[in-house]
């Protein structure tokens, strides 16, 4: 089944998983370029990005809004039933989704997607039941693995590939 949508976990997965906190209070986190340009190819080839994650932070909205992913679910409790919205949203099934996470907190949508993922120092319950597990740590360029990898069995990484080395 071609896979038409990515769900991703933020916290260990497009991040290192580590909460930085400034004196003030202010969250700061992390997150990979390199992930970025797999993201916006992705999106420019017409599969949907998802983010689904349990924390509530401005952080994430912003750097969602700047790769142009407009589905942004924070502070979610039950992923799966957020993967259920979005399969009615877009007519997906959920074998046409794919699902990146790290933790116990992704466990459902893991075993509801038609492909999972994880990065490298994902938690081993995690690590025991995914499809791909990437050679790189969450924040360090494991979600472009994860992406490149459904890609290149579609025959389209090429195409992100071209986009670049065409550029004048």
């Amino acid at each position: 089944m071609k896979i038409k949508a990515i769900a991703l976990d933020v916290d260990g997965t497009l991040t290192d998983g580590k909460l930085y906190v400034s004196n003030s209070g202010e969250e700061i986190k992390a997150f990979s370029v390199k992930d970025g340009i797999a993201i916006v190819g992705a999106i420019n080839l017409g599969i949907k990005i998802f983010i689904i994650t349990g924390k509530r932070s401005e952080i994430v909205k912003r750097r969602a809004e700047e790769l142009g992913i407009t589905d942004i679910y924070q502070g979610v409790h039950n992923k799966v039933e957020v993967l259920k919205i979005l399969c009615k949203k877009y007519l997906l099934s959920p074998e046409s989704i794919a699902y990146m996470g790290d933790d116990l907190n992704d466990y459902g949508a893991i075993k509801f997607s038609g492909l999972s993922g994880a990065p490298k120092d994902s938690a081993s319950e995690v690590i025991d039941i995914v499809d791909f597990i990437s050679e790189k740590n969450g924040g360090d360029g494991a979600v472009r693995e994860f992406i490149k990898y459904i890609l290149e069995k579609e025959n389209l990484w090429i195409k992100i590939i071209d986009k670049y080395k065409f550029q004048n």
